[in-house]
């Protein structure tokens, strides 16, 4: 793989906790990333490789996401074998959730998506980092924000804002890692991304997977940036947004 870094340099969450609100941005779309689908509202389905303890956090992150109105989000039964959830393989047209002890690399939670031409996403993975989630450093509120952040951005969604403010919204970067939910901002922003329809559809479509397609980077150095992106060899892209290990709470 040839790596490709987006020129979009962020905020890694060593800044300090922003009293109050800043303006939240007023789009926060992914690029033009998008599931191609036909009609709204679509179902997406969410495969559910998490252990049994983090299934109540995925059961509340796909309820909420289904407040949408152009999409419905549904659990697909898994294979949550420890190795499984290690790899945690893309699969076509469909999400793949995950937690493991990734180990202590700096990063709390990784969601990828690989892209195909016109920016649609054909299938994408969201990695929940046990190495740190099972520290003891983390509350269930952190863990809800986490898992509710990186379904997002399997859906075409950035962060509303880099700054450290706290937005009432699982798509900030706050430190405080304190929003399990999504905000009106977010709903609104998927409709504009979903605003359009395509003649075909990624979802659920038969398109190669990539079990071994893994982000190219390395995680202890590059604690900066946020966005990672990989040309892979058929033509498509492998997207990463990396949410680092909150220094408030610990990482090594």
């Amino acid at each position: 793989m040839i790596r490709r870094m987006l020129a979009l340099t962020s905020l890694a969450l060593t800044t300090a906790f922003a009293v109050g609100a800043a303006p939240a941005s007023a789009n926060h779309a992914w690029n033009n990333y998008h599931w191609a689908r036909t009609a709204n509202p679509f179902t997406l389905k969410v495969v559910d490789s998490n252990t049994a303890d983090w299934d109540d956090n995925q059961a509340f992150a796909l309820t909420d996401w289904s407040g949408s109105t152009v999409m419905d989000v549904v659990r697909e039964a898994g294979d949550d074998s420890t190795r499984a959830r290690k790899r945690c393989a893309m699969i076509s047209g469909k999400i793949h959730s995950c937690n493991a002890s990734y180990g202590f690399n700096g990063w709390l939670g990784l969601a990828s998506i690989n892209i195909a031409s016109g920016g649609h996403i054909t299938q994408g993975s969201a990695k929940m980092n046990d190495s740190y989630f099972n520290s003891g450093s983390y509350t269930e509120t952190n863990r809800q924000h986490v898992m509710c952040q990186e379904i997002g951005h399997d859906f075409g969604l950035t962060h509303q804002d880099e700054s450290g403010a706290d937005l009432n919204t699982c798509m900030d970067y706050a430190d405080a890692l304190d929003n399990p939910s999504p905000n009106k901002h977010d709903y609104d922003q998927l409709e504009t991304i979903y605003s359009h329809t395509d003649p075909s559809t990624t979802i659920g479509a038969s398109i190669s997977s990539l079990p071994d397609a893994v982000p190219s980077w390395a995680p202890a150095t590059q604690k900066t940036r946020s966005v990672y992106v990989d040309k892979l060899d058929d033509g498509t892209e492998l997207v990463t947004f990396v949410l680092w290990a909150n220094p408030i709470h610990g990482w090594r």
